[in-house]
C-alpha cells in the first residue's frame, strides 16, 4: 500500500467510450479515510470530493490494484454512499466481498493509503416524477447502492420501502441502517437466521401488495433480477435493475460486458454495454433468456437482431 499524501495532481477527466456521446469521468488519487469489516463484507471510505459530487445512485467506480501483483484490470465497485454535505462531505464509500486477489488486497487497505480511482461510471437510476411509493429490493451486498438511492428518494418526498435478502444473518446488508432509511423493511434469509425464511423473490409479491409500490428498483444476482423483472412485468409495475456483469475497462471500450436488450418498438435487439448504457436498465428491455442462457432458447425463436447486433446509447434506465 502507498502512504503518500493524496494532495497530488487534481483529478483529470477521462472520456468514456461512446460514439453517441462522450460523458466524462474523473481520474483521481484518493486517500483511504477508513477501512472496516461490515458483517461478512468489507467497506472502504475514500476522500474523493469531486467524484462524490458527481456521483448518482446506481453508478460505480473502478479502483486499480498496484503493479507487481499480476492483476492488470481495475476492479468495479458500486457506489454505496456519496456524501456531499455534513461531517462526511466529500467522501465516497464502496462495499465488497473479499473473495479474489484484487478485492483481498483492497481489504488490507489502511487509513491514509492512496488508491487510484476512476468514476463515476455508468448510467444511474432514474427518479420517478409523480410516483411516491418505491420498492427497493436487494440481495446480499448487491443492495449497497440502494441506500444511496433511498436517501435521494426521501429528499424528493418519495416513500422508499426496502426488501433485503441473503443466505444468512451475517450477509444481510446493513439492516439497522435500512430501518432508518426506509418507510418499511422486510428481511428474508435462506436459513431463517434473520427475518423470514426464504429468498427475496418469495416475499416480493406480498411486499408489492402491502406497499402499493408504483415502481421497483432492484440490485443483486442476475437470476434474482430476472425473477423480479418477470413478476413486475406480470403486474404492470415499472422496474429498474442494476445488473452484475464483468467489466474489464469500465469505459465502454472493450465490449466484454455486453447485455442483450430489446428495441423499444419490439422490432429487434441489440448488445449494449453494462458499463456505459448500464448498469441500470429498464427490466422490461433486458432479454433475460438470451443473456442468462436459459435452456430452450433457440435462434429461430429470437427477434431479429439489430445492425451488427450491437448499438450504443439506445437503452435508457426504466423511467416510470
Amino acid at each position: 500500500m502507498s502512504n503518500h499524501p493524496a494532495d497530488g495532481p487534481k483529478p483529470t477527466a477521462v472520456a468514456a467510450g461512446s460514439t453517441t456521446s462522450t460523458p466524462t469521468v474523473l481520474h483521481s488519487r484518493c486517500e483511504v479515510l477508513s477501512s472496516r469489516e461490515l458483517g461478512a463484507y468489507h467497506s472502504l471510505t475514500l476522500v474523493a470530493p469531486e467524484i462524490a459530487e458527481a456521483s448518482r445512485p446506481g453508478q460505480f467506480v473502478e479502483i486499480a490494484v498496484p503493479e507487481g501483483r499480476d492483476i492488470l484490470l481495475r476492479r468495479p465497485f458500486s457506489i454505496h454512499q456519496a456524501s456531499r454535505r455534513g461531517g462526511w462531505a466529500g467522501t465516497l464509500e464502496v462495499v465488497f466481498d473479499a473473495i479474489g486477489p484484487g478485492t483481498s488486497w483492497l481489504a488490507e487497505a489502511k487509513a491514509h493509503d492512496v488508491l487510484d480511482v476512476i468514476g463515476p461510471l455508468g448510467r444511474p437510476f432514474s427518479y420517478p416524477h409523480d410516483l411516491t411509493s418505491c420498492l427497493l429490493v436487494g440481495g446480499g451486498y448487491g443492495a449497497a447502492p440502494l441506500y444511496f438511492l433511498a436517501e435521494e428518494l426521501r429528499a424528493r418526498n418519495k416513500l422508499p420501502h426496502l426488501v433485503l435478502g441473503a443466505r444468512d444473518h451475517d450477509r444481510v446488508f446493513k439492516p439497522i441502517e435500512g430501518k432508518r432509511l426506509a418507510s418499511s423493511i422486510v428481511i428474508a434469509t435462506e436459513d431463517g437466521s434473520l427475518g423470514l425464511r426464504g429468498r427475496v423473490t418469495d416475499v416480493l409479491e406480498d411486499a408489492l401488495e402491502r406497499t402499493a409500490a408504483q415502481v421497483v428498483y432492484a440490485c443483486g444476482p442476475n437470476p434474482m433480477l430476472r425473477a423480479i423483472a418477470e413478476l413486475c412485468r406480470s403486474r404492470g409495475v415499472p422496474c429498474q435493475v442494476s445488473v452484475e456483469e464483468r467489466m474489464a475497462c469500465g469505459l465502454g471500450v472493450c465490449w466484454t460486458c455486453v447485455v442483450p436488450v430489446l428495441a423499444s418498438d419490439g422490432g429487434g435487439w441489440w448488445n449494449v454495454r453494462a458499463c456505459v448504457e448500464g448498469p441500470v436498465f429498464n427490466a422490461a428491455r433486458v432479454w433475460w433468456d438470451r443473456w442468462l442462457g436459459e435452456p430452450g432458447t433457440s435462434e429461430t425463436a429470437m427477434p431479429p437482431r439489430g445492425a451488427a447486433g450491437r448499438r450504443e446509447g439506445v437503452v435508457e434506465a426504466g423511467r416510470p
